[in-house]
């Protein structure tokens, strides 16, 4: 899987079982380059107001399943944001 399509599908179908490198290849796509990287965690900004980052970690090479579920809810956020400004 390399496809960032096909890797949400699977991330949808089955948050527990997401490699961490597949969900930092999402978040790149989504939201750009971390603004942290260090250790076990990346850092992204996001566009809202509030709590605008997502925090992912790394747990022995696999990504935890309720931040794919954050991951998966702040990119339909950013996808309902952008068919707004479309109109």
């Amino acid at each position: 899987m390399s496809k960032v399509e096909d890797l949400i599908k699977h991330m949808q179908h089955n948050p527990r079982d997401i490699r961490f490198n597949d969900l930092c290849k999402v978040c790149d796509h989504y939201f750009g380059a971390p603004r942290q990287q260090g250790s076990n965690h990346r850092i992204y900004k996001t566009p809202w107001q509030g709590d605008p980052r997502i925090n992912i970690q790394n747990d022995k090479g696999k990504a935890k399943a309720y931040q794919v579920k954050q991951v998966l809810l702040a990119i339909e956020k950013l996808e309902v944001e952008h068919a707004h400004e479309k109109r």
